[in-house]
């Protein structure tokens, strides 16, 4: 699954752990996703969407053999 994670913290200014820490998690796991190593529960997705004001469908996208 491709993530514009990295680019939308660029686009608030907000580093790994401040992401993490707004939507609790560790910066670990911040690392994890936007490497591709780590796909999100839907909740988590939807706070990244909330906190970012995107659909979720803009953060996340599934590649063709997904």
């Amino acid at each position: 699954m491709k993530n514009s994670i990295k680019v939308q913290r660029a686009i608030n200014n907000l580093t790994q752990a401040e992401l993490a820490s707004k939507i609790g998690v560790s910066r670990q796991t911040i690392n994890a996703m936007e490497k591709g190593k780590y796909i999100p529960s839907t909740l988590l997705a939807l706070k990244l969407s909330k906190l970012f004001k995107i659909p979720v469908e803009s953060i996340f996208q599934l590649e063709e053999n997904e």
